[in-house]
């Protein structure tokens, strides 16, 4: 598949995540439970299945995109985890500041996501002036032969 369909892909999902978290406002609290949940397992059903993409393509892709998969990993195992002890908790004030460090965590998220769109991006052009310059030089190497 193209880079460019790939980001296209991308877009796509953006488009649906922005879609179901306005339809979540209008859920009933079953439902967006629900939502979440099968949020959740996909999330890390692409959690794992990017796991092993860095690990299968281990010496083909940067050791700095390894590391951040790793990160990534960690960081979403951590947030998992502290999302579902705190919400066990059922002081009002305590569910008042989850509400809110939820919130914090999920702009982060959706700021951290952006962030990987234009990292994405200045992959794919970097990966397809690098492809020029390969045909390039076998343009120039064919020619001189």
């Amino acid at each position: 598949m193209a880079l460019s369909d790939e980001m296209a892909r991308l877009s796509a999902r953006a488009k649906e995540a922005e879609e179901r978290a306005a339809a979540a406002q209008a859920k009933q609290k079953a439902e967006v439970e629900q939502d979440v949940s099968a949020a959740r397992e996909s999330s890390k059903a692409q959690a794992d299945k990017l796991r092993e993409r860095a690990d299968a393509n281990r010496g083909r892709i940067s050791v700095w995109w390894t590391d951040v998969q790793s990160t990534w990993n960690a960081h979403f195992v951590g947030v998992r985890d502290d999302i579902d002890a705190k919400r066990a908790e059922h002081d009002q004030h305590k569910a008042e500041r989850r509400a809110e460090h939820a919130e914090d965590d999920a702009l982060f998220a959706i700021e951290f996501a952006y962030s990987a769109i234009e990292e994405a991006e200045s992959a794919v052009l970097e990966a397809g002036l690098a492809r020029m310059d390969a045909d390039e030089l076998s343009a120039e190497s064919a020619a001189t032969v």
